[in-house]
Order: structure tokens, then C-alpha cells, then sequence
């Protein structure tokens, strides 16, 4: 048995992101707290995703998504794009990648990638992504998951 461990989960640190999914018209972005660097050569990252989302419809549909970093004072739009709501992404200012996949204006940072595969893990998926691109968007420092409290409803999710 493993006591308190929601806040033991919490002291692995890792940030907070808009994954922004799809190309064309066909567009969604969702919060990630789960991404990681996986390799240095080639440039890989992996997100996890719940299948049972839309977005992992778009991802799987697209094959490209972007991972935008989010800034510290940016809880809200953490929040916001957490949900499950229809036109979430709409009030936000959006740029198109080369990869065509979204691209959150106001984040600090954003990596352009190709999905390379898939593994299971759970009740999530692993995608591993390829960085085709990646840029500075903004100043500041990056919101941590420890930083959002029960924000995604995780303390009832371990049993």
C-alpha cells in the first residue's frame, strides 16, 4: 500500500501544456501534464493522452500536435483547456505550425511534432513525438503540476 499518494506523485516534477491537436478545420487543444523528453536523436517527446478523448481522435486523424508551455501565472488557462467543452478554443489568439497543427500564441514555448508511434500505458496512451519544429514564444517560467493543486481531480483517481 502506498500512503498519500497523490502528494508523492506530485514531488516528480513536470510542467504544465496545451497540447494542440489537429490540421485544417478539425482543430482541439487539451492540458498535459504528462510530457516528457525521451531522446536526444532524433528529438522526441512523449505525451500521454486518454484514448477515450476527442483529441486523441484528432491526434490519431492529424499525426502532428503541438506542446505548448505554459507560464507560471497561466493556472486559468490550464484550467480552460482541461475541460471538456465544445469550441474551447475559441477567445484565444492561435497560430498555425509548419506542421499545421495549433500553436497557443500566449504560451512561452512551443515544439512542433510528428507523432512517430503509439504505446499503451494504462488507461492513457504514450505518443511518441518527433520535433520538427520549435520555438520561444513569450517570457516568464514554466507552471509545474505541483503548482495546480487538485486542478485535474487526480486525488480520486488513485485507489
Amino acid at each position: 500500500m502506498i500512503e498519500d499518494v497523490e502528494t508523492l506523485v506530485k514531488q516528480i516534477s513536470h510542467g504544465v501544456y496545451v497540447i494542440g491537436v489537429g490540421k485544417g478545420d478539425c482543430q482541439n487543444a487539451f492540458t498535459a501534464a504528462w510530457v516528457m523528453q525521451v531522446s536526444f536523436d532524433p528529438l522526441l517527446l512523449a505525451i500521454s493522452i486518454n484514448p477515450e478523448h476527442y483529441s486523441y481522435q484528432l491526434l490519431q486523424e492529424s499525426g502532428v500536435c503541438t506542446v505548448n508551455v505554459l507560464a507560471q501565472h497561466q493556472y486559468a488557462l490550464a484550467e480552460h483547456f482541461g475541460r471538456s467543452a465544445k469550441d474551447k478554443m475559441a477567445g484565444f489568439q492561435w497560430q498555425t505550425a509548419e506542421s499545421g497543427a495549433p500553436v497557443l500564441s500566449e504560451s512561452l514555448a512551443f515544439f512542433d511534432c510528428q507523432i512517430s508511434h503509439y504505446a499503451d500505458a494504462g488507461d492513457h496512451k504514450i505518443a511518441i513525438c518527433k520535433v520538427v519544429a520549435a520555438a520561444k514564444l513569450n517570457q516568464g517560467w514554466p507552471l509545474l503540476y505541483s503548482q495546480t493543486g487538485n486542478m485535474d481531480g487526480s486525488a480520486e483517481l488513485y485507489g
